[in-house]
Protein backbone atom coordinates (compact mmCIF):
# COMPACT_ATOMS: atom_id res chain seq x y z
CA UNK A 1 0.00 0.00 0.00
CA UNK A 2 1.19 3.45 -0.78
CA UNK A 3 2.46 5.74 1.91
CA UNK A 4 -0.08 8.42 1.09
CA UNK A 5 -3.59 8.39 -0.28
CA UNK A 6 -5.72 10.94 -2.06
CA UNK A 7 -6.76 13.69 0.27
CA UNK A 8 -10.28 12.41 0.44
CA UNK A 9 -9.07 9.15 1.97
CA UNK A 10 -6.30 10.29 4.22
CA UNK A 11 -7.69 13.19 6.19
CA UNK A 12 -10.47 11.42 8.02
CA UNK A 13 -9.20 10.82 11.54
CA UNK A 14 -8.78 12.89 14.62
CA UNK A 15 -6.91 10.10 16.40
CA UNK A 16 -4.66 8.30 13.92
CA UNK A 17 -3.06 5.41 15.89
CA UNK A 18 -6.16 3.22 15.82
CA UNK A 19 -6.40 3.24 12.07
CA UNK A 20 -2.66 2.93 11.66
CA UNK A 21 -2.61 -0.30 13.64
CA UNK A 22 -5.01 -1.95 11.27
CA UNK A 23 -4.41 -3.18 7.77
CA UNK A 24 -5.56 0.23 6.58
CA UNK A 25 -2.32 2.01 7.40
CA UNK A 26 -2.17 3.14 3.80
CA UNK A 27 -5.23 5.23 4.40
CA UNK A 28 -3.23 7.54 6.61
CA UNK A 29 -5.02 6.92 9.91
CA UNK A 30 -8.31 7.62 11.57
CA UNK A 31 -10.90 10.19 10.68
CA UNK A 32 -11.42 13.64 12.13
CA UNK A 33 -14.61 14.96 13.64
CA UNK A 34 -17.37 12.54 14.18
CA UNK A 35 -20.47 13.15 12.17
CA UNK A 36 -22.93 12.10 14.83
CA UNK A 37 -21.51 14.98 16.73
CA UNK A 38 -23.57 17.31 14.62
CA UNK A 39 -26.98 16.22 15.88
CA UNK A 40 -25.58 15.09 19.20
CA UNK A 41 -24.09 18.46 19.96
CA UNK A 42 -27.42 20.08 19.24
CA UNK A 43 -29.18 17.83 21.74
CA UNK A 44 -26.50 17.97 24.37
CA UNK A 45 -26.05 21.69 24.38
CA UNK A 46 -29.68 22.56 24.04
CA UNK A 47 -30.52 21.43 27.57
CA UNK A 48 -27.41 22.45 29.43
CA UNK A 49 -28.03 24.57 32.50
CA UNK A 50 -25.73 26.00 35.06
CA UNK A 51 -26.16 25.51 38.77
CA UNK A 52 -28.68 27.88 40.16
CA UNK A 53 -30.28 28.89 36.86
CA UNK A 54 -30.24 28.65 33.12
CA UNK A 55 -27.09 29.17 31.17
CA UNK A 56 -28.33 32.41 29.62
CA UNK A 57 -28.58 34.11 33.00
CA UNK A 58 -24.84 34.40 33.52
CA UNK A 59 -21.95 35.44 31.32
CA UNK A 60 -18.51 34.28 32.24
CA UNK A 61 -16.10 37.18 32.70
CA UNK A 62 -13.41 37.49 30.07
CA UNK A 63 -9.87 36.29 30.68
CA UNK A 64 -7.47 38.36 32.71
CA UNK A 65 -4.33 39.85 31.22
CA UNK A 66 -2.31 37.07 32.78
CA UNK A 67 -4.52 34.43 31.15
CA UNK A 68 -4.26 36.19 27.80
CA UNK A 69 -0.47 36.14 28.06
CA UNK A 70 -0.62 32.43 28.90
CA UNK A 71 -2.74 31.80 25.79
CA UNK A 72 -0.27 33.71 23.66
CA UNK A 73 2.57 31.56 24.94
CA UNK A 74 0.46 28.42 24.45
CA UNK A 75 -0.41 29.27 20.83
CA UNK A 76 3.16 30.06 19.87
CA UNK A 77 4.44 27.00 21.70
CA UNK A 78 1.94 24.72 19.98
CA UNK A 79 2.88 26.23 16.59
CA UNK A 80 6.54 25.42 17.20
CA UNK A 81 5.58 21.95 18.41
CA UNK A 82 3.46 21.46 15.27
CA UNK A 83 6.40 22.23 13.01
CA UNK A 84 8.59 19.83 14.98
CA UNK A 85 5.84 17.18 14.87
CA UNK A 86 5.60 17.49 11.10
CA UNK A 87 9.34 17.08 10.72
CA UNK A 88 9.28 13.99 12.93
CA UNK A 89 6.36 12.53 10.94
CA UNK A 90 8.32 13.17 7.76
CA UNK A 91 11.38 11.44 9.18
CA UNK A 92 9.42 8.36 10.27
CA UNK A 93 7.51 7.99 7.00
CA UNK A 94 8.45 4.75 5.19
CA UNK A 95 8.30 6.45 1.82
CA UNK A 96 8.33 9.84 0.13
CA UNK A 97 5.71 12.32 1.32
CA UNK A 98 4.00 15.27 -0.28
CA UNK A 99 5.09 18.49 1.47
CA UNK A 100 2.82 20.77 -0.55
CA UNK A 101 3.67 24.04 -2.23
CA UNK A 102 7.38 24.80 -2.15
CA UNK A 103 8.05 21.90 0.16
CA UNK A 104 7.00 24.09 3.11
CA UNK A 105 3.22 24.00 3.02
CA UNK A 106 3.08 21.16 5.55
CA UNK A 107 5.17 23.17 8.03
CA UNK A 108 3.11 26.32 7.49
CA UNK A 109 -0.22 24.56 7.98
CA UNK A 110 1.02 22.71 11.06
CA UNK A 111 1.97 26.04 12.65
CA UNK A 112 -1.12 27.89 11.38
CA UNK A 113 -3.52 25.41 13.02
CA UNK A 114 -2.07 26.25 16.43
CA UNK A 115 -1.80 30.05 16.17
CA UNK A 116 -5.54 30.80 16.72
CA UNK A 117 -5.11 29.31 20.18
CA UNK A 118 -3.42 32.58 21.13
CA UNK A 119 -6.97 33.97 21.38
CA UNK A 120 -8.77 30.85 22.58
CA UNK A 121 -10.18 32.50 25.73
CA UNK A 122 -10.55 36.05 24.45
CA UNK A 123 -12.32 35.12 21.19
CA UNK A 124 -13.21 31.44 21.69
CA UNK A 125 -15.73 31.04 18.85
CA UNK A 126 -13.54 32.83 16.31
CA UNK A 127 -10.58 30.70 17.36
CA UNK A 128 -12.67 27.53 17.01
CA UNK A 129 -13.81 28.41 13.49
CA UNK A 130 -10.27 29.35 12.43
CA UNK A 131 -8.79 26.13 13.83
CA UNK A 132 -11.57 24.07 12.20
CA UNK A 133 -10.94 25.58 8.77
CA UNK A 134 -7.16 25.14 9.03
CA UNK A 135 -7.71 21.64 10.44
CA UNK A 136 -9.72 20.75 7.31
CA UNK A 137 -7.23 22.34 4.92
CA UNK A 138 -4.31 20.55 6.55
CA UNK A 139 -6.12 17.22 6.28
CA UNK A 140 -6.81 17.77 2.60
CA UNK A 141 -3.50 19.30 1.54
CA UNK A 142 -0.90 17.43 3.64
CA UNK A 143 -2.55 14.25 4.90
CA UNK A 144 0.67 12.68 6.21
CA UNK A 145 1.36 15.69 8.45
CA UNK A 146 -2.27 15.80 9.54
CA UNK A 147 -2.58 12.11 10.45
CA UNK A 148 0.88 11.67 11.96
CA UNK A 149 1.09 14.94 13.94
CA UNK A 150 -0.62 14.69 17.33
CA UNK A 151 -0.10 18.43 17.89
CA UNK A 152 -2.63 19.19 15.17
CA UNK A 153 -5.15 16.86 16.80
CA UNK A 154 -4.54 18.48 20.20
CA UNK A 155 -5.11 21.97 18.77
CA UNK A 156 -8.58 21.05 17.58
CA UNK A 157 -9.39 19.49 20.95
CA UNK A 158 -8.28 22.61 22.83
CA UNK A 159 -10.23 24.91 20.51
CA UNK A 160 -13.47 23.00 21.15
CA UNK A 161 -12.79 22.95 24.89
CA UNK A 162 -12.10 26.69 25.01
CA UNK A 163 -15.24 27.54 23.03
CA UNK A 164 -17.39 25.46 25.36
CA UNK A 165 -15.73 26.76 28.53
CA UNK A 166 -15.22 30.45 27.72
CA UNK A 167 -17.91 31.51 25.27
CA UNK A 168 -20.07 34.26 26.81
CA UNK A 169 -22.91 33.93 24.31
CA UNK A 170 -24.10 30.39 24.89
CA UNK A 171 -26.55 30.40 21.99
CA UNK A 172 -23.87 31.37 19.52
CA UNK A 173 -21.61 28.76 21.04
CA UNK A 174 -24.22 26.05 20.49
CA UNK A 175 -24.81 27.14 16.90
CA UNK A 176 -21.06 27.20 16.23
CA UNK A 177 -20.62 23.76 17.78
CA UNK A 178 -23.39 22.34 15.62
CA UNK A 179 -21.86 23.91 12.52
CA UNK A 180 -18.38 22.56 13.25
CA UNK A 181 -19.58 19.12 14.32
CA UNK A 182 -21.88 18.69 11.31
CA UNK A 183 -19.15 19.87 8.98
CA UNK A 184 -16.64 17.43 10.39
CA UNK A 185 -19.18 14.61 10.29
CA UNK A 186 -19.88 15.29 6.65
CA UNK A 187 -16.16 15.29 6.00
CA UNK A 188 -15.86 11.99 7.81
CA UNK A 189 -18.72 10.41 5.80
CA UNK A 190 -17.17 11.71 2.58
CA UNK A 191 -13.94 9.96 3.51
CA UNK A 192 -15.78 6.71 4.17
CA UNK A 193 -17.54 6.87 0.79
CA UNK A 194 -14.30 7.75 -1.01
CA UNK A 195 -12.46 4.91 0.68
CA UNK A 196 -15.20 2.49 -0.35
CA UNK A 197 -15.13 3.67 -3.96
CA UNK A 198 -11.35 3.40 -4.17
CA UNK A 199 -11.32 0.14 -2.20
CA UNK A 200 -8.45 1.37 -0.05
CA UNK A 201 -9.62 -0.34 3.16
CA UNK A 202 -8.23 -3.83 3.02
CA UNK A 203 -7.26 -6.38 5.56
CA UNK A 204 -7.01 -10.06 6.40
CA UNK A 205 -10.73 -10.23 7.35
CA UNK A 206 -10.02 -12.21 10.53
CA UNK A 207 -12.75 -10.63 12.62
CA UNK A 208 -16.49 -10.93 12.72
CA UNK A 209 -16.86 -7.79 10.63
CA UNK A 210 -15.26 -6.86 7.36
CA UNK A 211 -12.20 -4.54 7.40
CA UNK A 212 -14.25 -1.69 5.99
CA UNK A 213 -17.06 -1.95 8.58
CA UNK A 214 -14.52 -2.27 11.37
CA UNK A 215 -12.70 0.80 10.09
CA UNK A 216 -15.93 2.84 9.93
CA UNK A 217 -17.14 1.84 13.42
CA UNK A 218 -13.73 2.39 15.02
CA UNK A 219 -13.30 5.86 13.54
CA UNK A 220 -16.84 6.91 14.42
CA UNK A 221 -16.28 5.84 18.06
CA UNK A 222 -12.92 7.60 18.26
CA UNK A 223 -14.24 10.84 16.81
CA UNK A 224 -17.35 10.85 19.02
CA UNK A 225 -15.10 10.46 22.08
CA UNK A 226 -12.72 13.08 20.75
CA UNK A 227 -15.21 15.84 19.96
CA UNK A 228 -17.80 15.17 22.61
CA UNK A 229 -15.06 14.72 25.21
CA UNK A 230 -13.67 18.16 24.42
CA UNK A 231 -17.14 19.73 24.44
CA UNK A 232 -18.33 18.20 27.71
CA UNK A 233 -15.04 18.88 29.44
CA UNK A 234 -15.37 22.52 28.44
CA UNK A 235 -18.97 22.67 29.60
CA UNK A 236 -17.94 21.21 32.95
CA UNK A 237 -15.32 23.96 33.28
CA UNK A 238 -17.98 26.57 32.46
CA UNK A 239 -20.32 25.14 35.09
CA UNK A 240 -17.53 25.15 37.65
CA UNK A 241 -16.86 28.81 36.93
CA UNK A 242 -20.60 29.50 37.21
CA UNK A 243 -20.79 27.76 40.56
CA UNK A 244 -17.71 29.61 41.79
CA UNK A 245 -19.36 32.89 40.77
CA UNK A 246 -22.52 31.95 42.68
CA UNK A 247 -20.48 31.11 45.77
CA UNK A 248 -18.62 34.41 45.53
CA UNK A 249 -21.92 36.27 45.22
CA UNK A 250 -23.27 34.42 48.24
CA UNK A 251 -20.14 35.32 50.17
CA UNK A 252 -20.61 38.99 49.26
CA UNK A 253 -24.28 38.86 50.27
CA UNK A 254 -23.37 37.12 53.52
CA UNK A 255 -20.78 39.78 54.31
CA UNK A 256 -23.33 42.51 53.57
CA UNK A 257 -25.87 40.76 55.78
CA UNK A 258 -23.33 40.51 58.57
CA UNK A 259 -22.60 44.22 58.26
CA UNK A 260 -26.32 44.97 58.34
CA UNK A 261 -26.73 42.80 61.43
CA UNK A 262 -23.83 44.58 63.06
CA UNK A 263 -25.37 47.96 62.26
CA UNK A 264 -28.69 46.73 63.59
CA UNK A 265 -27.02 45.56 66.78
CA UNK A 266 -25.48 49.01 67.22
CA UNK A 267 -28.87 50.66 66.69
CA UNK A 268 -30.52 48.29 69.17
CA UNK A 269 -27.83 49.02 71.71
CA UNK A 270 -28.29 52.74 71.23
CA UNK A 271 -32.04 52.34 71.74
CA UNK A 272 -31.41 50.32 74.88
CA UNK A 273 -29.06 52.96 76.23
CA UNK A 274 -31.54 55.70 75.35
CA UNK A 275 -34.23 53.83 77.31
CA UNK A 276 -31.84 53.46 80.24
CA UNK A 277 -31.04 57.16 80.14
CA UNK A 278 -34.74 58.01 79.93
CA UNK A 279 -35.49 55.84 82.96
CA UNK A 280 -32.59 57.22 85.00
CA UNK A 281 -33.09 60.87 84.16
CA UNK A 282 -36.89 60.84 84.34
CA UNK A 283 -36.97 59.09 87.73
CA UNK A 284 -34.27 61.05 89.51
CA UNK A 285 -35.06 64.44 88.02
CA UNK A 286 -38.76 64.10 88.86
CA UNK A 287 -37.82 63.05 92.39
CA UNK A 288 -35.43 65.99 92.69
CA UNK A 289 -38.13 68.36 91.46
CA UNK A 290 -40.66 67.11 93.98
CA UNK A 291 -38.19 67.25 96.88
CA UNK A 292 -36.96 70.69 95.87
CA UNK A 293 -40.54 72.01 95.76
CA UNK A 294 -41.27 70.58 99.18
CA UNK A 295 -38.08 71.99 100.64
CA UNK A 296 -38.92 75.43 99.31
CA UNK A 297 -42.34 75.37 100.95
CA UNK A 298 -41.17 74.24 104.41
CA UNK A 299 -37.77 75.94 104.50
CA UNK A 300 -38.99 78.71 106.86
CA UNK A 301 -41.42 76.71 108.97
CA UNK A 302 -39.64 73.34 109.18
CA UNK A 303 -35.91 73.67 108.52
CA UNK A 304 -35.25 70.05 109.50
CA UNK A 305 -37.72 68.75 106.92
CA UNK A 306 -36.13 71.01 104.32
CA UNK A 307 -32.69 69.58 105.20
CA UNK A 308 -34.07 66.05 104.78
CA UNK A 309 -35.47 66.98 101.38
CA UNK A 310 -32.16 68.50 100.34
CA UNK A 311 -30.39 65.32 101.47
CA UNK A 312 -32.74 63.27 99.27
CA UNK A 313 -31.98 65.63 96.37
CA UNK A 314 -28.25 65.19 96.94
CA UNK A 315 -28.55 61.41 97.08
CA UNK A 316 -30.77 61.24 93.96
CA UNK A 317 -28.43 63.46 91.96
CA UNK A 318 -25.41 61.37 92.89
CA UNK A 319 -27.24 58.16 92.05
CA UNK A 320 -28.29 59.60 88.69
CA UNK A 321 -24.74 60.66 87.90
CA UNK A 322 -23.35 57.23 88.81
CA UNK A 323 -25.94 55.42 86.69
CA UNK A 324 -25.31 57.72 83.74
CA UNK A 325 -21.59 57.10 84.10
CA UNK A 326 -22.27 53.41 83.86
CA UNK A 327 -24.22 53.87 80.63
CA UNK A 328 -21.67 56.20 79.12
CA UNK A 329 -18.96 53.74 80.07
CA UNK A 330 -20.69 51.21 77.81
CA UNK A 331 -20.29 53.66 74.96
CA UNK A 332 -16.59 54.13 75.64
CA UNK A 333 -15.75 50.46 75.58
CA UNK A 334 -17.66 47.21 75.39
CA UNK A 335 -14.81 45.27 77.02
CA UNK A 336 -13.92 45.87 80.71
CA UNK A 337 -10.32 44.91 79.97
CA UNK A 338 -10.21 47.73 77.43
CA UNK A 339 -11.42 50.14 80.11
CA UNK A 340 -8.42 49.21 82.22
CA UNK A 341 -6.05 49.64 79.27
CA UNK A 342 -7.26 53.16 78.50
CA UNK A 343 -7.36 54.14 82.17
CA UNK A 344 -11.13 54.48 82.64
CA UNK A 345 -11.94 54.04 86.35
CA UNK A 346 -14.43 51.34 87.19
CA UNK A 347 -17.82 52.49 88.45
CA UNK A 348 -18.11 51.48 92.08
CA UNK A 349 -21.83 52.11 92.49
CA UNK A 350 -23.91 48.93 91.98
CA UNK A 351 -26.18 48.78 88.97
CA UNK A 352 -29.92 48.72 89.60
CA UNK A 353 -31.37 45.26 90.11
CA UNK A 354 -34.29 43.44 91.70
CA UNK A 355 -32.49 43.42 95.05
CA UNK A 356 -32.54 47.22 95.11
CA UNK A 357 -36.31 47.55 94.78
CA UNK A 358 -36.77 48.24 98.53
CA UNK A 359 -34.32 51.15 98.29
CA UNK A 360 -36.14 52.42 95.19
CA UNK A 361 -39.46 52.32 97.04
CA UNK A 362 -38.00 54.10 100.04
CA UNK A 363 -36.69 56.93 97.84
CA UNK A 364 -40.07 57.24 96.12
CA UNK A 365 -41.93 57.78 99.39
CA UNK A 366 -42.77 61.29 100.46
CA UNK A 367 -44.40 64.49 99.30
CA UNK A 368 -47.91 63.14 99.30
CA UNK A 369 -47.14 59.72 97.81
CA UNK A 370 -47.03 56.61 99.96
CA UNK A 371 -45.36 53.65 98.30
CA UNK A 372 -45.39 50.13 99.67
CA UNK A 373 -43.37 47.06 98.75
CA UNK A 374 -44.24 43.40 98.97
CA UNK A 375 -42.23 40.36 97.90
CA UNK A 376 -43.90 37.02 97.20
CA UNK A 377 -42.14 33.69 96.71
CA UNK A 378 -38.68 32.42 97.46
CA UNK A 379 -36.01 34.63 95.83
CA UNK A 380 -33.88 33.02 93.10
CA UNK A 381 -30.80 34.28 91.33
CA UNK A 382 -31.92 36.28 88.33
CA UNK A 383 -29.90 36.82 85.16
CA UNK A 384 -28.43 40.31 85.14
CA UNK A 385 -30.54 41.44 82.19
CA UNK A 386 -33.73 40.27 83.90
CA UNK A 387 -32.78 41.78 87.24
CA UNK A 388 -31.95 45.17 85.70
CA UNK A 389 -35.16 45.10 83.65
CA UNK A 390 -37.27 44.41 86.75
CA UNK A 391 -35.68 47.39 88.48
CA UNK A 392 -36.08 49.72 85.49
CA UNK A 393 -39.73 48.73 84.98
CA UNK A 394 -40.58 49.53 88.60
CA UNK A 395 -38.55 52.74 88.43
CA UNK A 396 -40.34 53.94 85.30
CA UNK A 397 -43.76 53.02 86.68
CA UNK A 398 -43.17 54.97 89.93
CA UNK A 399 -41.89 57.95 87.95
CA UNK A 400 -45.07 57.97 85.88
CA UNK A 401 -47.19 57.73 89.05
CA UNK A 402 -45.54 60.82 90.50
CA UNK A 403 -45.50 62.87 87.28
CA UNK A 404 -48.72 61.92 85.52
CA UNK A 405 -51.12 60.70 88.24
CA UNK A 406 -53.17 62.09 91.13
CA UNK A 407 -52.41 58.94 93.16
CA UNK A 408 -51.77 59.18 96.87
CA UNK A 409 -50.71 55.58 97.32
CA UNK A 410 -48.82 53.09 95.19
CA UNK A 411 -47.64 49.57 95.75
CA UNK A 412 -44.79 47.56 94.22
CA UNK A 413 -45.07 43.76 94.23
CA UNK A 414 -42.23 41.44 93.26
CA UNK A 415 -43.30 37.84 92.67
CA UNK A 416 -40.89 34.94 92.25
CA UNK A 417 -42.86 32.23 90.41
CA UNK A 418 -40.50 29.41 91.22
CA UNK A 419 -37.72 29.01 88.67
CA UNK A 420 -40.05 29.61 85.75
CA UNK A 421 -40.64 33.38 85.87
CA UNK A 422 -40.46 36.60 87.85
CA UNK A 423 -43.17 39.21 87.93
CA UNK A 424 -43.14 42.86 88.97
CA UNK A 425 -46.33 44.86 89.42
CA UNK A 426 -46.87 48.53 90.26
CA UNK A 427 -50.40 49.73 91.03
CA UNK A 428 -51.77 53.05 92.23
CA UNK A 429 -55.11 54.59 93.17
CA UNK A 430 -54.99 57.76 91.09
CA UNK A 431 -56.32 59.17 87.85
CA UNK A 432 -54.37 60.76 85.01
CA UNK A 433 -53.67 64.43 85.52
CA UNK A 434 -55.40 66.90 83.20
CA UNK A 435 -52.11 68.01 81.73
CA UNK A 436 -50.10 67.33 78.60
CA UNK A 437 -48.93 63.74 78.63
CA UNK A 438 -45.30 62.81 78.28
CA UNK A 439 -43.55 61.25 75.34
CA UNK A 440 -44.84 57.77 76.34
CA UNK A 441 -41.33 56.48 75.78
CA UNK A 442 -41.54 54.98 79.26
CA UNK A 443 -44.40 52.61 78.39
CA UNK A 444 -42.82 51.82 75.02
CA UNK A 445 -39.54 51.04 76.74
CA UNK A 446 -41.25 48.73 79.23
CA UNK A 447 -42.96 46.78 76.46
CA UNK A 448 -39.73 46.52 74.45
CA UNK A 449 -37.75 45.30 77.46
CA UNK A 450 -40.29 42.62 78.26
CA UNK A 451 -40.67 41.57 74.62
CA UNK A 452 -36.92 41.19 74.13
CA UNK A 453 -36.80 38.88 77.15
CA UNK A 454 -39.71 36.78 75.88
CA UNK A 455 -42.17 37.96 78.52
CA UNK A 456 -45.56 39.64 78.60
CA UNK A 457 -46.69 43.01 79.92
CA UNK A 458 -49.93 44.64 80.95
CA UNK A 459 -50.16 48.42 81.11
CA UNK A 460 -53.42 50.28 81.60
CA UNK A 461 -56.22 51.38 83.94
CA UNK A 462 -57.53 49.01 86.62
CA UNK A 463 -61.24 48.06 86.66
CA UNK A 464 -61.55 49.24 90.28
CA UNK A 465 -59.69 52.49 89.62
CA UNK A 466 -56.11 53.48 89.42
CA UNK A 467 -53.41 52.26 87.06
CA UNK A 468 -51.47 49.03 86.74
CA UNK A 469 -48.07 48.21 85.22
CA UNK A 470 -47.35 44.48 85.30
CA UNK A 471 -44.56 42.58 83.61
CA UNK A 472 -43.82 38.85 83.70
CA UNK A 473 -40.42 37.66 82.46
CA UNK A 474 -39.70 33.92 81.97
CA UNK A 475 -36.69 32.34 83.65
CA UNK A 476 -36.95 28.77 82.34
CA UNK A 477 -34.20 29.06 79.69
CA UNK A 478 -31.82 30.59 82.21
CA UNK A 479 -32.63 27.91 84.79
CA UNK A 480 -32.01 25.16 82.26
CA UNK A 481 -28.65 26.65 81.33
CA UNK A 482 -27.73 26.95 85.02
CA UNK A 483 -28.53 23.29 85.60
CA UNK A 484 -26.53 22.25 82.55
CA UNK A 485 -23.56 24.27 83.75
CA UNK A 486 -23.74 22.71 87.20
CA UNK A 487 -23.93 19.21 85.66
CA UNK A 488 -20.86 19.95 83.52
CA UNK A 489 -18.94 21.03 86.60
Amino acid sequence: MSSSLPAADSARTALSPAAGDSATAASGGSAPPGGAAGSGASTATGGSTAPGGSAGEWQRPGPSRREQRQDLVLGVGMAVAGVIGTELAKGTSPGPVEMGIGGAEAYVLSAAVALPLCFRRRYPLTALLAVSVLFFIAGERVPFAFAGNLVTQACMFMAIYAASAWSRDRRRMKATMVLVFVGMFCWLVYGFVKALQDDTIKGAAQGMLSPYVSFVLLNIALNVLYFFGAYFWGRTAWRTARQRHVLEQQAVELAAQQQANARRAVIDERLRISRELHDVVAHHISSIGVQAGGARRVMDTAPDAAKDALAVIEDSSRTAVNEMRQLLGMLRAADPDLDEEIGVPAIKAPQGGADRLPALVANANGEGLSVGFHQIGHPVDLPQTVSVSVYRIAQEALTNVRRHSTARTAHVTLRYLGESAVEVEVIDDGRPKHAPVGSRLGHVGIRERVSLLGGESEIGPRPVGGFRVRARIPLAPAAVRQKENSNDE
